[in-house]
């Protein structure tokens, strides 16, 4: 079998990475087509995985639309020449586009509930979307819940081990605590009319930095460009070892949601800074108590303070994670049955979906295709 597999967000490439090796290493032919953002082309040449480039991110909604045919136009022409039997992306619309155009089967792995215009431009030309059973929201019948994150496709023990050697490459160490703090760029589709810390001016995120320096050593990484100002703070790493650095954190305060899961998934506290929170941080939040979720400075300064003054804090954050993955599957073993399987692994997942809420004495809302 052919796979193509789009990408844009650096986290798709991580999700995806351990589930490509394995289909290669199992003689299926596989290609990556990316839309250049951040890091992720950099990722995908770390990891030595074949790829395209048929474009590069938008900042606002304006040239992401003006980009939408372009993007569908130069995947189109790649896709052609790779030939293959089914896309795979986290809901991406070229990808989408592309597969119905080709007539081939358009499979999605994502999680963000918000993202409500890509899934208007995506689910009507895409055969399932598999999500995390955390989810909130009803995709429809074409939706498939798993037990699961996608964080642990690439962080769970079994794919991943942190390396303490990169610490001394970046002027870490693990003899001395450190708190990362993650700015956003908030330009992706689904950020419109939400926020994070909300600091106006380099002088006020300078003081938040010098407040959550107080309670240890402060390293930020940011999407968006750290004025001179803040320069000290400033972490230069290589992506590929970023999360060997969050792996050995004290703390994670920030405004990416795909970090803070990260660090959940780790065993690393987590607070995240947003105005809207995400299913599968509430459930790592209620469930295993592994975060929180705070939408002001003031808020995640306050509950930096007080989780902090936690003693063992490291170990019982340990001992939650594995709590938390003696519950969940393995992602990447379920997104490789399902694409290889397919389409009878859409009809067992229904099968297993409709049994479970028979067990529960729940009705499916969909006529025989329950969520998952």
């Amino acid at each position: 079998m052919r796979y193509l597999f789009v990408v844009g967000h650096p986290a798709h490439v991580h999700l995806f990475k351990n589930v490509i090796r394995s289909l290669r290493e199992r003689g299926h032919a596989t290609l990556v087509g990316a839309v250049a953002r951040e890091v992720t082309t950099r990722l995908l040449e770390a990891f030595e995985i074949p790829h395209f480039v048929f474009g590069r991110s938008r900042t606002n909604l304006l040239s992401k639309a003006l980009d939408l045919l372009p993007k569908d136009l130069a995947l189109l022409t790649q896709a052609r020449k790779f030939r293959p039997d089914m896309i795979v992306s986290t809901g991406s619309p070229y990808g989408a586009h592309v597969s119905a155009l080709l007539s081939k089967p358009h499979l999605i792995f994502g999680d963000t509930e918000h993202a409500t215009l890509i899934a208007d431009l995506t689910l009507p030309f895409s055969d399932a979307v598999c999500t995390p059973e955390a989810f909130q929201g009803d995709l429809g019948p074409k939706h498939i819940r798993y037990n699961g994150y996608k964080e642990i496709a690439y962080l769970h023990p079994n794919y991943f081990a942190p390396d303490p050697r990169i610490l001394d490459d970046v002027g870490l160490s693990a003899s001395e605590p450190y708190i990362i703090l993650r700015f956003s760029a908030w330009d992706a589709s689904h950020d419109v009319g939400d926020h994070g810390f909300a600091l106006r001016g380099d002088d006020k995120i300078l003081g938040f930095c010098q407040g959550l320096e107080r309670l240890g050593k402060v390293v930020a990484i940011g999407d968006r460009p750290i004025s001179r100002q803040l320069e000290r703070y400033d972490l230069k790493i290589p992506p590929e070892s970023l999360h060997d650095v969050l792996a050995f954190a004290q703390l994670y305060v920030g405004e990416g949601a795909t970090m803070a899961a990260e660090a959940g998934v780790l065993g690393v506290p987590w607070i995240f800074v947003s105005t809207t929170s995400r299913g599968f941080l509430d459930e790592q939040a209620r469930r295993y108590n592994l975060g929180y979720w705070v939408t002001r400075a003031d808020d995640a300064l306050h509950r930096a303070r007080t989780l902090l003054s936690e003693p063992n804090l490291r170990a019982n954050w340990r001992a939650r994670r594995d709590s938390m993955l003696l519950e969940k599957i393995d992602v990447v073993q379920f997104i490789l049955k399902f694409i290889e399987g397919w389409p009878d692994s859409l009809r067992a997942a229904r099968m297993r979906g409709a049994r479970r809420l028979h067990a529960l004495g729940i009705q499916s809302d969909h006529g025989g295709h329950p969520h998952g």
